[in-house]
């Protein structure tokens, strides 16, 4: 497998996060690297992550690609075999990714500048706003589990922490302040040390250049 990528993108370290918990071996590729309108010819969509399979077969966007390694490499499973426990598994990923990365990226951000004349400090309070909000809303989730689990859902990480991880970085990235949320950065520090999650962050990867 390829997977096209860029070290700092929040959903291609979720796809790196997955690969590293089912010990899959694949070829990296920066995005950045490509020449002009190649990524396009790829993955018309333009976005990261990608992932090529044999044949020449792409799957774009970052919930397509976990559904395929999940049913393609069920062993070890990134999901909870619990059916309720794992809905809510899935919810808390798909908060992350439609509700939350989703209104904060830099496409989305440029177009508040660029389309509709935001200020810096307008696009900053937007950011800060949603992530905050959506923070609080996973606190949240989190204080209603019916198990007080290590990681989000089970006894070991999976579908909702390999979210969870990217979008804190994500978020302080961009200035947000994270330090309120208990369970949010006790799953997190439990992950930090993980050689999954260490092999998955964005300055193990061969195009990190340090800022």
């Amino acid at each position: 497998m390829r997977l096209y990528t860029y070290h700092r993108n929040s959903a291609g370290e979720r796809v790196r996060i997955a690969l590293a918990l089912k010990g899959l071996d694949y070829d990296y590729v920066s995005v950045p690297s490509l020449a002009d309108r190649a990524y396009r010819a790829i993955n018309p969509q333009g976005l990261m992550p990608a992932l090529e399979l044999d044949e020449g077969h792409i799957v774009a966007q970052s919930g397509a690609i976990l559904d395929y390694l999940e049913e393609t490499y069920p062993t070890p499973s990134l999901l909870p075999s619990d059916p309720v426990v794992k809905a809510q598994a899935r919810a808390f990923g798909l908060f992350i990714s439609a509700e939350m990365h989703a209104l904060s990226v830099v496409r989305v951000r440029k177009f508040l500048v660029d389309g509709l004349g935001a200020s810096q400090e307008g696009v900053a309070a937007w950011v800060y706003h949603w992530i905050d909000q959506g923070f609080a809303t996973l606190e949240a989730t989190l204080e209603q589990r019916r198990q007080d689990w290590p990681y989000c859902f089970g006894d070991q990480p999976g579908w909702a922490d390999l979210h969870l991880i990217p979008q804190l970085r994500s978020a302080r990235r961009l200035g947000c302040q994270v330090d309120d949320y208990r369970n949010l950065l006790a799953i997190e520090a439990r992950c930090a040390g993980l050689k999954a999650f260490i092999a998955a962050r964005p300055d193990r990867q061969p195009d990190y250049v340090a800022s």
